[in-house]
């Protein structure tokens, strides 16, 4: 795995129901290195603090081998890295071998997988119709989100080095199913709860369904 793009956005006003928004999803390619910081992506734009960015969600990676189903699925769009609202566009990133926990070195910053991307209405904004939501849900490769352990610089092509796996074998595309599934698998939740590298919200959430 290597980053293939590095994608920053300006803060876009948007339309939504009526009201005046602002949204950080239309990012694009920078052609240069990335300061990760640790709630966020130097001189990147957010709009929402409450749904993106911090801690948690420092910084959003997105495989591009997911790029040509999409591109085929809507291919009146004008595609480019970056689209998915991503700031590391990694080729070859598989969600079904990544663990939640797991800790990379890329560039000279080092990050810990925190949690899958879950799509909100600025994607569809991005897209240009709300129906890609269920449309990513459905595909179930969601991207990841990183907690920045270390700050440092990611440049393209920088190669994502696994430095330590996680001892909790949840990974990323099952923990992506388990949001979504109406009926919930008992041993998923159970390895979701006991992993301490998901946010505490999202562990707590899960409890319930035991």
């Amino acid at each position: 795995m290597h980053v293939l793009s590095t994608n920053i956005g300006n803060l876009t006003q948007i339309t939504w129901k009526g009201k005046e928004l602002h949204t950080g999803i239309f990012k694009y390619p920078t052609n240069s290195a990335l300061l990760l910081e640790k709630e966020t992506v130097a001189n990147d734009s957010i709009a929402d603090r409450k749904v993106h960015g911090g801690i948690d969600k420092a910084c959003y990676l997105f495989s591009t081998k997911h790029y040509p189903y999409w591109e085929k699925r809507y291919p009146n769009l004008d595609w480019d890295w970056g689209m998915f609202g991503e700031n590391l566009s990694v080729s070859e990133m598989d969600e079904t071998q990544i663990r939640i926990g797991d800790i990379y070195k890329i560039g000279s910053a080092i990050v810990q997988i925190s949690q899958p991307r879950e799509p909100c209405f600025k994607l569809g904004i991005r897209f240009g119709t709300q129906q890609i939501l269920k449309d990513f849900i459905d595909y179930g490769y969601s991207g990841m989100y990183v907690r920045v352990l270390e700050e440092g610089e990611v440049s393209p092509e920088d190669k994502l080095i696994l430095i330590k796996p996680s001892d909790n074998i949840l990974t990323v595309y099952q923990f992506f199913q388990l949001l979504y599934a109406q009926k919930k698998d008992k041993k998923l939740i159970k390895l979701a709860i006991e992993n301490m590298a998901l946010p505490e919200n999202k562990r707590v959430r899960l409890k319930k369904y035991l």
